[in-house]
């Protein structure tokens, strides 16, 4: 009898340890899929910057930002509508930049932001395979979909979309489910911190985290409490934040100008006019959105509704705005949505029958992989620019561009075409063109055609503008030209 005790007790021993075995080949697996996912975006990122693919908006700002942080005037910036020095909170309330201060003092280059963004959305295939191992019961359906969300194309270009503080929120905010998954409330509460920090509508996610809480692991006082946490803060930054460092409310307002201009706004209008409100969420742009969203993940994510509703917020956000970026899945606006549509089809996969788990994951894997290498970030390596966007310049113009840039003192003032703007930012005076303020120099390239209007936090298409402005420099002889090469010149102010 003793015998066959201990043969049963060393038969589950075995079985243990294969089991443990084959954890850890598949964490080690993930790990090793990070980090080299996370080299070869990082390769694609530092291939855009060094060939000016990159700029000031919105690299350029960012690096202005942490730059001043690290040098004792926190997230102080130049205001490109208006040439002013102001906090960067009159804009955006993202204070997570000043944690990244400590990345610039270790590597002072905008490419450590860019590194540091790609390394942390690389960090959200954990939560997504801790997730599938807990719902699924299996390392290999777990592991399959964290592969596939390092595979999914919108997390490839919004890592790759050098930089924005939502995309960090990303990992955040499935952090945040999982801790929330196992109930580990103070976890929650670091990641819900950080999420928030990353932007002033970054609380509405939270909030709504906080309902799906309440409701679907019927933790009704948590539950609350994080939803009025969550809808604090975002009421705080728009309504306190933003106009104690800014004349008025947001200039992002703008965006919303055709459904009221402001959350108020759109609530009256709601009232008012809900047709020109309704339609705006149903424009042939904002369809294509949702679906270039669902497809990669074979909409699977719809088997777990309320938690895949926990992204209407941001949805809602994006399809309401005037600004058509914020309905292209390659831009960072999806930030607040692919969390929530990952970790729901988790749990939608895992109310199928355990025969068609591992087969839903391998589709949706497949289905992302497949899509990514037509429209995400990868095309962009061999020189291919898919659903538009900027294509390799010439080996002569980068050149020209990069002995542009080295004539620039470190810390002068300068005003700068866009495409300079990600090289040029590291200092405290920084505008750009047609602006010119306190700058005493200027690099314009004239195949550079974006320019910032006073009315407006976003660049336009105004090449005439361009040339008008190099021109008026040459003609000034307070300016002198001190060089000139594939169309880009540099201006120093006589004084």
């Amino acid at each position: 009898m003793s015998v066959d005790v201990r043969v049963l007790d060393d038969a589950r021993s075995s079985s243990r340890a294969r089991e443990i075995a084959r954890e850890r080949a598949w964490e080690i697996g993930l790990w090793s899929a990070m980090t080299l996912w996370s080299l070869v975006l990082f390769g694609i990122v530092r291939n855009a910057y060094s060939g000016y693919r990159l700029g000031r908006f919105d690299l350029g700002n960012m690096t202005q930002a942490v730059w001043s942080t690290a040098h004792g005037r926190p997230l102080e910036q130049t205001m490109n509508e208006t040439g002013e020095q102001v906090s960067r909170l009159a804009g955006h309330v993202d204070p997570f930049l000043a944690l990244l201060a400590p990345v610039w003092v270790v590597w002072p280059s905008p490419l450590s932001l860019a590194l540091a963004q790609v390394v942390v959305v690389a960090l959200g295939a954990l939560p997504v395979f801790w997730l599938g191992r807990r719902h699924l019961e299996s390392d290999r359906a777990a592991g399959l979909l964290a592969l596939a969300y390092l595979a999914y194309p919108w997390i490839g270009t919004s890592a790759a979309g050098a930089i924005h503080p939502v995309t960090f929120a990303i990992t955040f905010l499935l952090f945040c489910v999982w801790a929330l998954d196992v109930r580990r409330l103070p976890l929650f509460a670091v990641f819900a911190a950080l999420t928030m920090s990353t932007g002033e509508l970054m609380g509405l996610p939270i909030a709504a985290l906080g309902i799906w809480y309440a409701l679907a692991r019927r933790e009704r006082l948590a539950g609350a409490l994080i939803t009025v946490v969550g809808a604090a803060w975002t009421a705080i930054a728009l309504y306190v934040i933003v106009p104690a460092f800014a004349t008025g409310g947001s200039i992002f307002y703008g965006f919303y100008d055709n459904v009221g201009g402001s959350p108020v706004g759109v609530a009256k209008k709601l009232v008012t006019d809900p047709g020109t409100v309704l339609g705006a969420l149903v424009e042939t742009q904002d369809i294509a959105y949702v679906l270039w969203l669902g497809i990669p993940l074979l909409f699977l994510f719809v088997l777990s509704p309320a938690l895949a509703a926990v992204a209407v917020p941001q949805l809602l956000a994006n399809g309401l705005s005037d600004f058509r970026s914020m309905t292209d899945p390659r831009y960072h606006s999806v930030a607040a949505i692919v969390p929530f549509l990952f970790a729901a089809t988790v749990l939608g996969i895992a109310k199928l029958s355990p025969g068609r788990r591992t087969i839903a994951t391998a589709a949706v894997l497949t289905c992302s992989a497949t899509l990514t290498l037509v429209v995400g970030p990868w095309p962009r390596a061999v020189g291919a620019v898919p659903l538009g966007g900027r294509p390799k310049l010439a080996p002569a113009r980068i050149a020209a561009l990069d002995a542009a840039v080295a004539k620039v003192p470190d810390d002068a003032p300068v005003t700068v075409s866009n495409t300079v703007g990600a090289h040029l930012s590291a200092r405290r005076y920084v505008y750009s063109v047609p602006q010119v303020h306190r700058a005493t120099w200027a690099v314009v390239d004239l195949a550079d055609p974006w320019t910032v209007r006073p009315d407006s936090p976003i660049l336009t298409r105004h090449p005439e503008v361009v040339r008008a402005f190099a021109a008026s420099l040459r003609s000034n002889p307070h300016w002198r030209k001190v060089f000139e090469r594939e169309g880009v010149l540099v201006f120093r102010r006589e004084r």
